[in-house]
């Protein structure tokens, strides 16, 4: 029936030459105001009844309007005759080939509602009527409770934390571009720290990829305070129109924020399931990766279970253990060690190693705060020593399973040498390079991952350091610092014949692939031949060197690969 009206309005504009077919907008119109004296309205445009008996928390679809010109809006009582002495009216001027969204909010009795917000519309002008992407759903946000203060609105479901910052009554908030999920909205004070309500938003449940649609805050926080009206909630309206979708309240219940970590190196638990209690928390986790921070129930026992990859339930699994989070506290889980039962020297059984004073960003956003986490089984106690600025040690006697607290680094790159706990021998040297990778401002873990000895441990995955960042993903790998004398394997440079009188044969070998030079300097230190011998892999190489035109004397010959040298005295007879 309203269809039908929309269709007659549209022939009768025609008719009277009020529509230029090459001047329209599209308009929806949607009915948010909470106060009973307009629970159900007409909506005229000009002279002519637009929504006949239009009810709250319903909207209308996209239709066209005439555009570049003035008409008048005007809301009056269900089954009126004439737009005359309306509740309220409004003239506008549609802009040509604009999509509109108008929603009607607000107060019309004189009294009985606190606060009073004088009705009104409240326009958005750059609608969309479906995502921009196929692949997503397009969602516009607007504050129309009165009585509601302004708001956050932050995503608790998935993580994604605050998605709308500061939203007042009678605003919107451009359109969301969100992968289409299960989401769960919690709307907080504008402080961010205080909950007013939260719901569930299963855009993916509801099959609205590809959808835009409107969310409105809809209704009032204080109904005896507003005449016993409708509660406050999230209704969705779609651009097809009709009533308005309710989102489900979301009990919010005591939480903590957890990040779950896996670096168990064992090949048995290369892909694992994560159950908490009888829910897949993470399915096919694989090892070096991170989940996000994500909310897990607090103040109440649940059971963390670890199965193998595809698992349907928690029952018989790799390993279980109980836990109880505190509220508000934030954890980082590092799940690590040995499921198997040979293969492995040492076995250090497979646990899940808590450290309960995470962080998700850094405590000033000019530094980079750094968890460090010693993962690798076969590893010894070990120091870590900045190397690259001078910093020293900055990880002292740390053991198997230990964590080391935050280091509040200025956002640099850094060179981290891991030496054994005496503090002289270096097991490698790592670069960091924070600055390099943008990080100021990040909270992240370092975990020492792998095997010292993949002889020992089946071949499992060698040795190295890995970054968790907090919004989790494939771990990422701090890369392996080379000196030259580690790139070169310095007992097999030579140089000869020596003495020599017109060629000198230089032969050294890399461990690695490198760009490899030969330098030859006198007495006096003076460079006197320098000549670049390009990248060369690692077999044992020759290089002639042509030393027919100097003098007799003592000489110096450097092969390098990098900012160090390895150097042979020769002896030159000419």
């Amino acid at each position: 029936m309203k269809t039908n009206k929309l269709f007659l309005l549209l022939v009768a504009l025609l008719i009277t030459g009020s529509l230029n077919l090459f001047a329209t907008s599209r308009v929806q119109v949607i009915h948010n105001s909470a106060d009973k004296a307009a629970e159900v309205v007409d909506v005229w445009l000009d002279n002519t009844l637009l929504l006949d008996d239009f009810t709250f928390r319903t909207a209308s679809p996209f239709i066209d309007a005439p555009s570049g010109m003035a008409f008048k809006i005007s809301i009056k009582g269900p089954d009126s005759k004439t737009p005359d002495n309306p509740i309220w009216s409004q003239v506008y001027t549609l802009d040509d080939k604009k999509d509109y969204i108008l929603i009607a909010e607000g107060i019309v009795s004189p009294s009985g509602y606190t606060p009073n917000k004088a009705f009104d519309i409240a326009v958005y002008d750059m609608a969309i009527e479906k995502a921009k992407t196929i692949n997503q759903t397009d969602v516009l946000v607007h504050h129309g409770s009165t009585d509601a203060p302004t708001v956050d609105v932050y995503e608790t479901g998935v993580g994604a934390g605050m998605i709308v910052d500061n939203l007042m009554y009678s605003d919107f908030a451009g359109y969301l571009e969100l992968g289409t999920m299960d989401y769960v909205l919690e709307i907080r004070d504008e402080t961010g720290e205080n909950a007013v309500a939260a719901y569930q938003a299963p855009l993916a449940s509801l099959g609205l990829e590809g959808a835009a649609l409107t969310v409105v805050a809809s209704g009032f926080l204080n109904p005896e305070n507003n005449s016993m009206g409708e509660a406050f909630g999230l209704y969705v309206a779609l651009p097809a129109g009709g009533e308005l979708i309710a989102l489900p309240v979301y009990e919010i219940t005591e939480t903590a924020r957890v990040q779950v970590i896996h670096n168990a190196a064992d090949m048995a638990a290369e892909v694992v399931d994560v159950w908490l209690n009888e829910t897949l928390l993470l399915d096919n986790f694989t090892f070096r990766t991170a989940s996000p921070f994500v909310d897990a129930p607090a103040g109440e026992e649940f059971t963390i279970a670890i199965q193998g990859p595809d698992s349907n339930s928690p029952e018989n699994p790799i390993w279980s253990q109980s836990y109880t989070l505190e509220a508000d506290e934030t954890y980082v889980l590092v799940a690590n060690g040995i499921v198997s039962a040979t293969g492995y020297d040492p076995v250090q059984p497979f646990d899940i190693y808590v450290y309960d004073m995470g962080r998700e960003q850094a405590s000033n956003m000019d530094n980079t705060d750094v968890l460090v986490f010693h993962g690798s089984t076969d590893a010894p106690t070990v120091d870590v020593v900045e190397v690259g600025v001078g910093a020293g040690t900055i990880v002292n006697d740390l053991s198997y399973g230990g964590f080391d607290g935050y280091l509040e680094l200025g956002t640099a790159d850094y060179r981290l040498a891991i030496k054994d706990e005496t503090g002289t021998v270096t097991v490698a040297t790592y670069n960091a390079p924070l600055a390099t990778l943008g990080l100021n401002g990040e909270a992240l873990t370092i975990v020492a991952s792998g095997f010292l000895n993949p002889d020992n441990n089946s071949m499992g995955e060698a040795f190295g350091l890995y970054v968790a960042l907090a919004s989790g993903g494939e771990l990422v790998e701090l890369p392996l610092w080379l000196s030259t004398r580690e790139i070169i394997v310095e007992e097999n440079v030579s140089a000869f014949p020596n003495p020599a009188s017109s060629f000198i044969n230089v032969q050294y070998s890399t461990i690695n692939d490198a760009d490899v030079y030969v330098e030859v300097y006198d007495i006096l230190g003076s460079k006197i031949i320098s000549e670049q011998i390009g990248s060369r892999s690692n077999q044992l190489k020759n290089h002639t060197l042509d030393v027919s035109g100097l003098d007799s004397g003592l000489y110096f010959v450097s092969i390098g690969a990098g900012e160090s040298k390895v150097t042979k005295k020769i002896q030159v007879v000419n």
